[in-house]
């Protein structure tokens, strides 16, 4: 199948930010999205709101820590819509600190949501793509991981563990399966809304305030990729501000 028109497509992390954005694209170009997230209020509008705009749209409460609900959210998708296509996963924390902050409980949350819940998502995309013969895996990792500053180390840390899973998958994936890494730089979402450093929070909230692009952005990049023909797999996209250093 080219092209992104019919298309079936899980997305975690779709209540708001970079997740809520790439449901709103996708979906306006004929895809029909599957939404998951923790929020089900917060789902509930981003339904709605594609709906109301012609879009196909479904969602299911998912919470990224728990494996079966990943495998709950792909099983919704294929009984709803007879496939799946792609699965973005794109639920993300980001409860930064410096290291001599000790906020281990931060570490937890950011290795069980960004890691962990990546895992169990490819975990319960992959036996449906291997009855398919096909499907793609997207992967949302950052930025920070490629330049490495204060206060990001556990943050980068999830998310390069993640950039060297993909790598590995896309090696292991065969000529049915596209993987792609998407490495988002400062993006205008609520990322500080987990920074519990004040110090910390300010800094990024200042900085965002000044460069960061919209989440839109990223949207787009994931659009590119899942679009092509299903003989080219687009492996890394980058996308940041210009302003970024």
């Amino acid at each position: 199948m080219m092209g992104i028109e019919g298309k079936v497509v899980a997305i975690t992390g779709a209540s708001s930010g970079i997740g809520r954005a790439t449901a709103k694209l996708l979906a306006s170009h004929g895809a029909f999205v599957v939404l998951g997230a923790r929020r089900e209020d917060a789902l509930d509008e981003v339904v709605d709101a594609i709906t109301a705009s012609g879009g196909k749209a479904a969602s299911k409460a998912t919470d990224v820590r728990r494996r079966h609900d990943l495998e709950a959210l792909v099983a919704f998708a294929v009984e709803r819509a007879g496939r799946l296509d792609v699965i973005i996963n794109c639920a993300g924390v980001g409860p930064i600190s410096r290291f001599d902050a000790l906020d281990v409980e931060g570490w937890d949350a950011m290795i069980d949501v960004n890691l962990r819940g990546t895992l169990y998502g490819i975990a319960a995309a992959l036996p449906v793509f291997a009855r398919q013969e096909s499907g793609h895996v997207v992967n949302v990792v950052s930025t920070a991981g490629i330049q490495i500053v204060p206060t990001m180390g556990v943050y980068a840390a999830t998310k390069n563990a993640v950039r060297t899973a993909t790598e590995v998958l896309r090696q292991e994936a065969g000529p049915h399966l596209r993987v792609t890494e998407v490495s988002p730089g400062m993006i205008d979402t609520n990322f500080v809304d987990s920074i519990t450093d004040q110090a910390t929070r300010k800094m990024i909230e200042e900085r965002l305030g000044s460069i960061a692009i919209p989440p839109d952005a990223i949207a787009r990049g994931i659009l590119y990729a899942i679009e092509q023909p299903r003989e080219v797999d687009v492996g890394s996209i980058v996308i940041r501000p210009t302003a970024q250093g």
